[in-house]
């Protein structure tokens, strides 16, 4: 592994955050004064979506599709995370650039055809649900695209649950910092008190980018074992240990 990647990535921010003095929260939040982050930002598939084994395989059968080589399992999990193209032309590098709006368009023929096959994990409703009680902002940084999250949103115990989104189709794709700025700027929160949570080494760097503070889950994407130099307050195995984490901690 290449050490050098694991270290906080100087990217040139659109946002001044000096002027972050008191940790200003949405008027619709009273103060909380035991609560360790103002926000929680949590990526979507693999954290909260039991997703990570329908979205390996349909990378790997669009790769086939436009005549790539077979990616191996852990390849085609590795790229989970980032936004879609950056995803799969990771995944394929033997597939000619001018083929990849095919592999794009071959990887969403299978996802869509997949997709409600794909539910939350047990435990996760109950989770935001006393996050909210303790009056945190709840938001996503995802690689999905906008559509792709929305469509998700939709489903009926999801709705009213996140105060705001980031996608990859929208702004920076990960580990790019830029996904966090643009949420720290629009709910007032300074990077000490913005808690990232995610299932990729692709979420835990983007937090070091962003000077925030992360959480690392096993149970998606990637091996646990690569967060250790991301340095995250806690690895969660399961939903519930997750959440038994944040009762104390967050």
């Amino acid at each position: 592994m290449n050490l050098r990647s694991l270290q906080p990535r100087c990217y040139p921010s659109p946002f001044d955050f000096s002027h972050l003095t008191l940790h200003t929260m949405p008027s619709s939040k009273s103060p909380t004064p035991s609560r360790q982050f103002d926000m929680i930002a949590f990526d979507w598939d693999g954290t909260l979506f039991d997703s990570t084994a329908i979205i390996t395989r349909c990378i790997q059968l669009a790769v086939v599709d436009v005549g790539g080589r077979l990616p191996s399992e852990k390849d085609a999990a590795y790229v989970i995370g980032l936004g879609l193209m950056q995803a799969l032309a990771h995944a394929a590098p033997d597939v000619a650039v001018e083929k990849y709006p095919e592999l794009g368009a071959r990887y969403k023929h299978h996802y869509l055809a997949r997709q409600h096959d794909i539910s939350l994990f047990d435990g996760v409703l109950p989770m935001l649900a006393a996050l909210r009680t303790r009056n945190h902002v709840l938001t996503v940084a995802t690689g999905k695209s906008r559509r792709g999250l929305n469509d998700a949103l939709q489903k009926s115990e999801l709705q009213g649950l996140f105060d705001g989104s980031r996608t990859a189709d929208e702004t920076a794709d990960k580990p790019h910092p830029l996904m966090l700025q643009e949420l720290m700027q629009e709910f007032g929160v300074a990077s000490d008190r913005v808690l990232m949570v995610g299932d990729t080494t692709h979420d835990l760097q983007m937090a070091l980018n962003a000077g925030c503070p992360s959480v690392g889950v096993s149970y998606g994407a990637h091996e646990p074992d690569a967060f250790t130099q991301l340095n995250p307050r806690f690895v969660a195995h399961s939903v519930a240990d997750l959440h038994a984490w944040f009762l104390i901690h967050a």
